[in-house]
Order: structure tokens, then sequence, then C-alpha cells
């Protein structure tokens, strides 16, 4: 079924390839490679921007921790 659905796409390409103007100016090989260039460019830094964040040992500072609370002093000392 897969070769019915190829080549039914194909022939609803062929009328739009024969419109093509030939004086338009296309990407090309040119820009291919530029972008191929660039994707493995961005995956390299990616994979070393990886390693550099396994590399850093951070430790959250806690905040101060506040006295003890205190038991209210409404109790009067005993007497003697």
């Amino acid at each position: 079924m897969g070769g019915v659905t190829q080549t039914h796409a194909l022939h609803q390409l062929v009328p739009l390839a024969a419109e093509l103007d030939d004086n338009k100016v296309t990407p090309g090989l040119l820009g291919f490679v530029i972008f191929a260039v660039m994707a493995v460019g961005l995956y390299m830094l990616m994979k070393n921007m990886g390693k550099q964040m396994k590399k850093i040992d951070f430790e959250e500072q806690k905040a101060p921790q506040a006295a003890a609370p205190r038991e209210p002093s409404d109790a009067k000392p005993p007497q003697a």
C-alpha cells in the first residue's frame, strides 16, 4: 500500500515541478552545508554545556535558623 501512496504523491507533484522558474534563487547545496554545519556546531555546544553543568558542585546555603523558640515566661518561678 505504501507504493500506491508514494506514486499518488509523486503524480501530484509533477505539475508543480513543471511550473518552477529556473531564474529563481534557491539555497542549494551551499545553504544546506551552512545549515548542517550550524546544526552540528549547536549539537556540540549543547553536549559541552551539559558536561560543564555536571562539573558544578553547588551546595545551597540554608537560611540561618533562629534560636529555638522559648516557652512563654508567663509562669512565675516557684517562690522560696
